[in-house]
């Protein structure tokens, strides 16, 4: 069965949830027995990395500038002219912005999945057009499309009473159990000590909260804890510029971007693990913390609380005062092997890849 891939930036190690659930997702479908062709977003992914296989899957590299507003549109626009010509099995569409071409699709008799990874229009980032483009594409693509899959349960139940469409599927991000990587060059790089910081990976955009971060730690009190942060802006905004100048102000370790063995050696080693987001679908970042075994600590939105934590590791999400008290105390308090021991039983049960390709395989097989 032929599949084609539309509406992430690309793989391996481009930043985004998007991304890393498509590097997961696909390279397992492939040894399920699919050809699948992802169509990337060239200028995320430097020259000398635009390869045409990784693990199996195809690329079909598009180059367009790098737009906040347009890009995402115009790529999926090209890239389904050219699935109308190639004619694969299935068009498999991530994110709702995306799936606003889904009726065009079915026009020429595509047979069409999307996923829908979260409520993208109840971003902080995106102004009141760029909102109903989006809300567009949601309402055409679960009107329009063969299968809809979401990734969150919370988000599910909404959209069913929202859209009385009752044939949604369920299907979550996964999470590996990745291995321990003891302190070695990374840490030393940014002078840091095995459990001595607070770790947070995202983009650098107003919904994941990381103000309230950088806030909380101005005003804890213990100096010898730092705070780290993995990740960068997709675009240069005011936002970004702003959030970056606040950190270095009060001494915040940026790193940009990282994946690979220096992520897992940042993951592997931190006292804490923050997610302070105002929105989210599931979060890897989250999902990949627990895996390493972390103590966490997440805003209280209800898609973070799909992850069975207990209720002290939740702060009220904007609560910048109580995000600040339990950083401290969660730091001190680390985390016992019995929570740990049940984190890990529970990714194993709810958020395995392979489990997450399989599902999907069904998903494409009713089709």
């Amino acid at each position: 069965m032929k599949v084609f891939v539309l509406g992430t930036r690309g793989f391996p190690n481009v930043q985004g949830g998007v991304e890393k659930h498509c590097q997961e997702l696909y390279p397992r479908l492939v040894k399920l027995g699919y050809a699948v062709t992802v169509f990337t977003r060239a200028s995320y992914i430097p020259r000398d990395k635009r390869i045409d296989e990784w693990k199996g899957v195809n690329f079909i590299h598009l180059h367009f500038p790098k737009s906040k507003f347009f890009e995402a549109i115009i790529h999926t626009f090209f890239s389904l002219l050219i699935a109308v010509i190639k004619r694969p099995d299935i068009l498999h569409i991530h994110a709702i912005g995306p799936s606003i071409f889904t009726p065009l699709a079915k026009l020429f008799r595509l047979k069409v999945v999307i996923t829908h990874h979260g409520f993208d229009y109840r971003r902080q980032k995106w102004g009141g057009l760029a909102k109903c483009v989006l809300k567009l594409g949601e309402s055409l693509g679960i009107k329009f499309a063969d299968k809809i899959i979401i990734i969150s349960k919370t988000t599910k139940i909404l959209l069913e009473n929202k859209y009385k469409r009752k044939d949604l599927e369920f299907i979550p991000n996964g999470v590996e159990l990745l291995v321990y990587v003891p302190a070695g060059e990374t840490l030393s790089r940014y002078g840091l000590k095995p459990r001595g910081y607070v770790f947070a990976v995202c983009r650098f955009v107003p919904e994941k909260g990381l103000h309230d971060l950088i806030e909380a730690y101005r005003r804890i009190k213990n100096l010898e804890l730092k705070l780290v942060i993995a990740g960068d802006a997709d675009h240069l905004t005011a936002y970004s510029q702003r959030l970056k100048k606040q950190a270095q102000e009060i001494g915040v370790i940026l790193t940009g971007f990282v994946s690979g063995k220096p992520l897992e050696e940042l993951y592997s080693n931190a006292g804490l693990f923050v997610l302070p987001s105002y929105h989210e679908g599931v979060s890897i970042g989250l999902l990949e913390a627990l895996s390493y075994g972390l103590p966490v600590l997440v805003s209280n939105i209800p898609q973070n609380k799909e992850v069975p934590l207990a209720e002290y590791r939740y702060f009220d999400v904007g609560d910048v005062g109580e995000l600040a008290r339990k950083i401290e105390d969660l730091v001190e308090e680390g985390i016992s092997r019995e929570e740990k021991n049940r984190q890990l039983e529970f990714l194993k049960k709810e958020y395995d890849w392979d489990k997450v390709a399989r599902k999907t395989a069904e998903a494409y097989t009713t089709l």
